[in-house]
């Protein structure tokens, strides 16, 4: 039996609505970035799960792991759990996301965040790992990918003269996320500790209501604009350098899937994301023993990539607004097959400074990877559905994240067991990089237009395959 909506649910649906969120003449499209930012900012919070790790063996021992506590293997299908929910939402919520628009689906990603830190917090509480897994990993993952995406296709139309720019400083949030999730957890936990308790629990209600309300905040601020909006004084056809890669036409997602462009993408996207973040996984060992850094100095340059990972997603896509986000894509592999050919020779010969120059460097086209996509997908394929497309596309984050620290700790520990020196047991893996790098430049100088047949017209609607 389906029951009548009341008076009070019928107006929190319009106000949801799509058509809600229409701007009025005279909007500032100004306003839309800081609505992305307070949902990315929010949800970037992910990197800094780290800072619950230790407090999370100890629950039962407050002051040191007693037995019943939970272990390191344990809490860390936390992060994957969180990050593969993160995928998965991202690729099958693109469409609908599409069609109800941002407002609706940056609420929904709020209420799941938010609301899985509620969940865990009950978890860490009864001392049942299920339910953190169900709460941070499976419900916020939904929240990850949902808030990751819903921005994206909204600040493309209100920018389409400086389409990277605008996803540049919304994906900057997520990278910039750690810096204050870490922070304000650590603070939460000393707040709420005591002598019978970690104070992970009341951290984790803490920071569901907090960052609830600023993700609702970015909901209610975010407008879409009116479907013949265009900003004052652009022109299409003579606005972009770069205009032969640039459609004037929309192709809908399910066609998406059946152009070589869309595999193209996902295979730059997952090249390049693969060697970043097989970088940034093992930061700091590879500046211990590679260079021979203290652990604190590793520390502090693990500090330094992620400053680098968040301005590298919006001075890369902004450049990238200038000369094209296929020429980006070519520097991204050409300056980074350099680099990881020339960090291991940098390391031999000790030189410190080159060596986390080199790596910042890399650590920024990792980034920039992640903020210029967005801008390229709405090159090729138009704005129509350039948020869902998106999300299917982020599947390739999903398998690199898998396959860049395991090819890297695999062969080092291959090597190692060989009787290299740990010093010289990542040469070959930064060697296979390059090759990797290589396939990826292969890969972006193949995309083209795509082919006519491919574009959305309105007898499409019914059957868009």
């Amino acid at each position: 039996m389906k029951w009548p909506r009341t008076m009070g649910e019928k107006q929190m649906a319009g106000f949801l609505d799509k058509s809600r969120t229409v701007a009025k003449p005279g909007f500032n499209r100004w306003m839309v970035p800081p609505a992305a930012l307070c949902i990315h900012l929010c949800i970037g919070q992910v990197y800094a799960f780290s800072v619950f790790k230790l407090p999370l063996t100890r629950v039962i021992g407050v002051t040191e792991s007693a037995p019943g506590d939970w272990n390191q293997p344990t809490l860390a299908w936390i992060f994957s759990l969180a990050i593969a929910a993160l995928g998965l939402a991202a690729a099958f919520g693109g469409q609908w996301l599409e069609r109800v628009g941002p407002r609706k689906a940056m609420a929904l990603a709020a209420a799941c965040f938010g609301g899985g830190f509620i969940v865990s917090a009950f978890g860490v509480w009864w001392h049942q790992i299920v339910l953190v897994y169900l709460g941070y990993g499976v419900i916020g993952g939904i929240g990850l990918g949902i808030g990751y995406i819903s921005p994206v296709s909204t600040l493309i139309k209100w920018f389409p003269d400086r389409p990277g720019l605008a996803t540049g400083l919304a994906i900057m949030g997520f990278g910039g996320g750690a810096m204050i999730g870490s922070p304000l957890a650590t603070l939460l936990m000393a707040h709420f500790s005591n002598e019978t308790s970690v104070g992970v629990g009341a951290t984790f209600v803490a920071m569901g209501l907090i960052y609830f309300l600023f993700m609702i905040i970015g909901a209610l601020i975010v407008r879409t604009p009116a479907e013949d909006w265009q900003p004052a004084g652009y022109d299409p056809d003579t606005s972009h350098r770069n205009s032969a890669m640039i459609t004037r036409s929309h192709v809908h997602v399910n066609q998406a899937m059946k152009t070589p462009q869309f595999y193209l993408l996902w295979l730059v996207l997952f090249l390049n994301v693969t060697a970043g973040i097989a970088l940034l996984e093992q930061a700091s060992p590879m500046a211990q023993e590679m260079v021979g850094t203290s652990a604190a100095a590793a520390a502090g340059f693990v500090g330094v990539l992620s400053i680098f990972n968040m301005g590298g997603r919006f001075i890369w896509a902004s450049i990238s607004d200038l000369i094209g986000r296929k020429a980006t894509y070519a520097i991204f592999f050409v300056l980074g097959m350099a680099l990881y050919a020339l960090v291991p020779s940098i390391a031999a010969g000790g030189g410190i400074i080159l060596f986390v120059l080199a790596c910042c460097i890399i650590v920024s086209m990792y980034g920039g990877g992640f903020a210029t996509v967005p801008a390229y997908l709405r090159d090729i394929f138009g704005t129509m559905h350039v948020g869902a497309i998106h999300g299917r596309l982020l599947t390739a984050w999903a398998a690199a994240g898998i396959a860049g620290p395991v090819l890297l700790n695999y062969l080092r520990e291959g090597r190692i067991e060989a009787g290299v020196a740990p010093a010289d047991a990542y040469t070959t893996t930064l060697y296979i990089m390059v090759a990797l790098l290589l396939a990826g430049l292969v890969c972006n100088l193949l995309v083209r237009p795509v082919a006519q047949r491919h574009h959305y017209r309105p007898e499409m609607a019914a059957d868009p395959g």
